[in-house]
């Protein structure tokens, strides 16, 4: 497990932790990651069938990227579609729950346990059947050696 940390003026959410998700569609923030979405988030929908949770900050900075997306391209068309359509805007409550809003719920097959996982300058959630999978894939198969080359020093 690890620890949300500000480094350099930016967010470094790491760690994964195991969560529920009620009835109502509220999943725990855990504690390490609270400050990283204090301010708010947006959540929408993400890669390999999970969730990204974006603070306010770092969307503003996805939302140039897509803005710069060229519109006579229809693979930029279609990923803005599939990524910006599904976004919603929430804010932790007073027990420092996350609303999850139902069509985010159904994409990514959240109901009952949920993995809640950092990433650079995001957070993601998973329910744990696709997290186990997306982490088994990885061991299964891992990244061509010049992916990693400044990874090692």
């Amino acid at each position: 497990m690890g620890k949300a940390e500000k480094g350099a003026g930016q967010d470094l959410p790491f760690g994964e932790y195991p969560y529920t998700i009620d009835d109502k569609g509220r999943v725990v923030m855990p504690p390490a990651f609270r400050e990283f979405v204090e301010d708010g988030m947006i959540l929408t929908r993400g890669m390999e069938g999970c969730l990204y949770v974006f603070p306010l900050a770092s969307w503003r900075r996805v939302e140039e990227q897509l803005e710069g997306l060229p519109l006579t391209d229809a693979e930029s068309r279609s990923f803005v579609r599939f990524f910006y359509s599904g976004a919603s805007k929430a804010r932790l409550d007073n027990q420092s729950r996350v609303s999850v809003p139902q069509p985010l719920r159904t994409f990514a097959a959240l109901d009952g346990d949920v993995v809640v996982a950092g990433a650079p300058g995001r957070l993601e959630l998973w329910s744990p059947q696709r997290w186990d999978a997306a982490i088994s894939a990885v061991q299964d198969n891992p990244p061509k050696p010049d992916l990693l080359i400044n990874f090692v020093a």
